[in-house]
């Protein structure tokens, strides 16, 4: 389920590190469903409760698809040295670092915060970060003594509750109105080298004075290869800029920290960041066709396809042994047309240039099977959230086309908020303003050599609170084929509103049971995504229900708890993907991502990020980019457009990789490959460097003598019975085995 990002009252949220002292809230918590607000009272015995870790949500203790209302307690002594130690001795600072959908927080009784400090309602969803300010001199603080923080809940669907990677009380600080603003791209220059641009950013009245430490680090080694402080001051509208280049940078990833000392206060804030390393080959000048080597379609449905083909423009397709009904435009690649007569019709790819021509063998498949291969693409929720519009769908597509679809990117999808307020007279759907004609935009996309997507919900309302689908099933998915929609995302959301409360697995299937009967009477081949977080292990029915992809998982945020948490929790569902239908551990996070509308780069470093790729391609699930594709920086281009990794995602067996290995801090995945080659993945989970041997007979490749380092797309040099590697701190080494 996705969720409205609220802005935190008064900070941004990213700027931690001040040196004040702050009081840890991660441990302790208690939980109960249900609701009264007696629960708030300090009097309450909460010893029965249970037990529960804020860094997961609910769902995944104990309460799976429970929504509505929750009540958190914490008992904690506050002391009086936060107070004593801090520059600034007016407010308590509560930090709770995401909120599941909204809150009402007590102290000892007392509400001193709501929603996020935005909204009316409770039943509103509100998700995100908060931090609440309380005045020093509140009666409601008990200093030095045993305090209960009291936190209602309400979870409008999917995951809920009070989770992430950070909860704290400390003092308000004159840190507080400050960021350390990274979130400028690198520049890469010769020998290695990398720049970039920091500023220094308040929005308080304070003005700073002090020194600013500038020093960048070898994670691998503990030695600092370079350091700098600079005089700094600032104000608000008066940013300081600090700018540098390091070079001769070895292909990894270093730590940088920015350390800004004031002057009259004595206080500090740190922010630290790594520095990015492009692995990926920079696509040789020689033509090279890209892409999965077989392609499905519906007999007697509009055919679409573009040849993802690399090299020196211009390019010149050809196609020999395309099947009756098809036809290729020369100069773009793109196929159109109908096929009436299912079968597998080979087809000879050719693509040309100046220097040269490459061929390759293809599978045009017309059948009842769709989506033999993971769906590659792009989902507007992770950057725009609900302020997606026309234009900024328009520039993706351009930016797709441009960039990613000669490595065979090509959805396009659009996500909640395109929906008007209320249907037309008849009962059909209708758009808002933010998109003044779907099929316009539709063709655009298509003229492109695209797919479209949409999004919507079978209940009445989508997680944003706009339209759904419910007892309009049929209406909607003929709309869906007039406008020329290639996929629809169909969130569970308000469903469970006119479903039961518990509901079992008959009721979990028909929603998605009712939409697949009403797509399947229209003339568009339209994958069908379901968006249902997991319940009822639906990886063992989602196929039978006819499903082309399917949410194992809650929503994905941009942190490593988040990310690695899904990415290996795979395994149950792991064994059921297959061509057609395959399981979807939620859109990537990668690039400059946000929620919409205020975005950042995202919050994994470089070293996770490459894991988050290689884990999602072993896995074999759909690869949908949640960023603005109008600011693809090198870095995040270079993750997209390894077509040696993408290719493990779209081999056409469509297995998924499976845990072979799992040790301490460390995890090996093995995919099978339609070529007999195996894909392997190795993972670093530890916070520090591992030098990790992977011994042959142990994890099944005893035969497998080539070893071929898939980002860097070359051979490594090996022999003996182990393959040993040095992999980076929440990093992978991808390779691929042969005989």
């Amino acid at each position: 389920m996705k969720k409205v990002l609220s802005i935190a009252l008064l900070l941004c949220f990213c700027c931690l590190g001040a040196v004040a002292q702050e009081l840890s809230l991660s441990k302790g918590w208690k939980f109960k469903q249900g609701d009264s607000l007696q629960w708030a009272s300090t009097q309450l015995n909460d010893s029965n409760w249970n037990s529960i870790d804020v860094a997961r949500d609910w769902e995944s203790q104990g309460f799976a698809n429970y929504d509505g209302f929750g009540w958190y307690r914490l008992h904690v002594v506050i002391p009086t040295s936060l107070k004593e130690s801090s520059y600034l001795k007016d407010s308590l600072r509560l930090e709770l670092h995401n909120v599941d959908d909204n809150d009402e927080v007590y102290l000892n009784g007392k509400l001193i915060g709501k929603y996020g400090g935005s909204g009316t309602d409770i039943k509103e969803s509100k998700y995100g970060p908060r931090t609440y300010l309380i005045a020093a001199n509140n009666p409601a603080i008990l200093w030095d003594k045993e305090n209960v923080i009291a936190i209602r809940i309400f979870d409008t669907g999917g995951a809920g509750g009070l989770y992430g990677d950070k909860f704290s009380i400390s003092m308000n600080d004159v840190m507080d109105y400050v960021n350390i603003n990274t979130d400028g791209d690198f520049s890469y220059g010769p020998k290695s080298s990398l720049g970039k641009s920091v500023k220094l950013v308040t929005t308080g009245n304070y003005n700073y004075k002090g020194k600013l430490n500038f020093k960048v680090t070898d994670p691998e080694t503990g030695s600092v290869i370079y350091e700098k402080t600079n005089d700094a001051d600032f104000a608000a509208g008066k940013p300081f800029t600090y700018t540098f280049t390091i070079g001769e940078l070895q292909k990894k990833s270093y730590d940088i920290s920015y350390t800004f000392t004031d002057e009259a206060s004595g206080t500090k804030i740190s922010k630290t960041e790594s520095t990015p390393y492009v692995l990926t080959p920079y696509p040789s000048s020689r033509p090279k066709i890209n892409g999965a080597d077989v392609f499905g379609a519906r007999p007697g449905n509009p055919f679409l396809y573009r040849i993802p083909a690399t090299g020196k423009a211009p390019l010149a397709y050809k196609a020999e042994g395309l099947p009756d009904g098809l036809n290729l435009d020369a100069v773009t690649g793109i196929i159109t047309g109908t096929v009436n007569t299912k079968g597998d019709y080979p087809v000879t790819l050719t693509v040309s240039n100046s220097i040269g021509s490459r061929t390759k063998q293809f599978t045009i498949s017309i059948g009842d099977n769709i989506g033999l291969t993971p769906a590659l693409g792009w989902n507007s929720w992770n950057a725009w959230g609900l302020s997606v519009d026309d234009k900024k769908v328009r520039i993706s597509a351009k930016a797709m086309a441009d960039k990613l679809a000669s490595h065979g990117w090509a959805y396009i999808n659009i996500d909640d908020g395109w929906e008007a307020d209320n249907r037309r007279a008849d009962g059909e759907i209708a758009t808002n303003s933010k998109f003044p004609d779907m099929k316009a935009l539709a063709d655009y996309v298509h003229g492109l050599g695209l797919k479209i997507g949409i999004y919507s919900s079978p209940g009445p309302r989508t997680c944003g609170g706009y339209l759904g689908s419910w007892q309009h099933e049929d209406q909607d998915a003929k709309t869906y084929g007039d406008w020329g929609i290639d996929y629809l995302k169909y969130d569970w959301c308000s469903y469970s509103e006119v479903t039961a409360k518990n509901p079992t697995l008959a009721d979990m299937k028909k929603p998605y049971q009712v939409m697949r009967s009403a797509l399947d009477k229209i003339n568009r081949d339209i994958m069908f995504s379901f968006c249902q977080y997991g319940m009822g292990k639906v990886w063992e029915w989602g196929a039978e229900v006819g499903g082309n992809s399917w949410r194992t998982t809650g929503d994905i945020q941009d942190t490593w708890q988040s990310m690695s948490g899904i990415g290996f929790g795979q395994a149950a569902a792991a064994p059921y993907a297959q061509p057609g239908h395959f399981n979807d551990p939620d859109m990537l996070v990668v690039g400059k991502v946000g929620w919409g509308p205020n975005l950042h780069n995202t919050r994994l470093t470089y070293d996770e990020q490459y894991t988050h790729i290689s884990l999602w391609c072993l896995q074999a699930v759909p690869l949908l980019i949640g960023c603005d594709m109008s600011r693809l920086d090198k870095f995040t281009l270079n993750l997209l457009t390894n077509d040696e990794v993408l290719a493990i995602d779209q081999d056409a067996l469509g297995k998924s990789a499976l845990p072979v290995i799992k040790k301490d801090g460390y995890e090996v995945w093995i995919k099978e490959m339609k070529d007999g080659s195996k894909a392997i993945g190795i993972f670093n989970k530890s916070d520090k460097y591992q030098t990790i041997s992977l011994n042959r007979e142990e994890a099944g490749i005893a035969g497998y003598k080539r070893i071929r380092d898939v980002w860097q797309q070359k051979y490594i040099i090996n022999s003996g019975p182990d393959f040993k590697t040095s992999v980076a701190p929440h990093g992978v080494m991808l390779v691929r085995a042969y005989k």
